[in-house]
């Protein structure tokens, strides 16, 4: 065996020696959307930084990985490496991620911004989930903060909502509606247009795109821009695989997450054509006076003591927002 030959053999069995570059996979929480999902902006921005560094990531269609339950034990097991998930997941973890949805207690998106990042609530949410084996990396806005979509009855003022009967994602907003005044069922996603069209349920509160990328505008009538809260969700990661990384490549993910996070915040700050989309896609679109708004917020008071948060959560929420 000549040199040249020699050397070409060496340098193969290194490469087949050596492990292969493991794929990121990112699992989506809804359709690809540039156009109309904060979520998505944030995960397609997150994995072209990564492709772009070296680290090979890709995306995977909305629960082709497993639903919200599945991808939570797949993360906090290795499986999985990064999740656009439910707030929820994490709570399951540590209830203090509750409270970036607590209803009206935040000013706005850059006042909860402002918690989560010089208030430290997000490092002390990490402080509750690494442990568990997620690592939360951001929190996602959707896009506009939540508003109240109904099919028949519009809401123009705190009474009119007191009429309704509301789908309910859990219990916790079941206990939202009726201290609002109205009734809550839980309905599961899969069964909300059949939901909606039966009249099980009015309406639902969801950030302003949702029936426009989930096909609803045949049914939904009406808009309340009632501003509840910031429509949040997460990205998370296994804590397995992100201490597992090199220091470079852990930087690579920091800075991916921080491009991310960046995306998110200017897509919610340009998507006010979402309500002229709504408005051209056949629902009214209400704005409720400060007045009224004023209601809804001190009918939500007593709920705060009722999240299910550790102990001095709430507290350390008010403190980061100088409350």
């Amino acid at each position: 065996m000549n040199i040249k030959t020699y050397i070409a053999a060496s340098a193969a069995a290194i490469m087949l020696a050596l492990p292969a570059q493991a794929e990121v996979k990112i699992a989506l929480d809804g359709p690809p959307d540039l156009e109309q999902s904060g979520t998505y902006v944030w995960a397609h921005t997150f994995g072209e930084h990564l492709n772009a560094n070296g680290m090979s990531a890709v995306e995977y269609e909305r629960n082709s990985l497993g639903e919200e339950a599945e991808r939570l034990d797949q993360v906090s097991t290795g499986l999985l490496e990064i999740s656009m998930s439910d707030a929820k997941s994490a709570g399951q973890l540590d209830g203090t991620i509750f409270g970036s949805m607590m209803p009206f207690f935040f000013k706005d998106g850059d006042e909860l911004d402002m918690a989560l990042d010089k208030g430290g609530m997000l490092a002390r949410i990490n402080a509750g989930t690494t442990p568990h084996g997620v690592r939360v990396l951001d929190l996602v806005y959707l896009g506009q903060p939540s508003g109240i979509f109904t099919t028949k009855s519009a809401v123009r003022s705190f009474d009119d909502f007191s009429k309704l009967r509301m789908r309910a994602l859990d219990e916790l907003q079941i206990q939202t509606f009726e201290a609002w005044g109205a009734k809550g069922t839980i309905v599961s996603w899969s069964e909300v247009p059949n939901a909606l069209q039966t009249g099980v349920a009015e309406g639902y509160i969801n950030p302003p795109f949702v029936p426009l990328v989930y096909g609803h505008t045949s049914f939904i009538n009406y808009f309340t821009d009632v501003k509840t809260s910031a429509s949040v969700r997460i990205a998370i990661a296994s804590e397995d695989w992100y201490q597992g990384l090199s220091d470079e490549e852990r930087a690579i993910v920091d800075e991916a997450a921080q491009k991310a996070h960046d995306a998110n915040r200017a897509f919610v700050k340009q998507r006010e054509q979402v309500f002229t989309d709504l408005e051209e896609a056949g629902i009214e679109v209400i704005r409720l006076t400060d007045e009224e708004r004023a209601k809804f917020r001190e009918a939500s008071q007593p709920l705060y003591e009722a999240v299910e948060m550790p102990e001095g959560a709430f507290e350390a929420w008010k403190s980061a927002v100088g409350r």
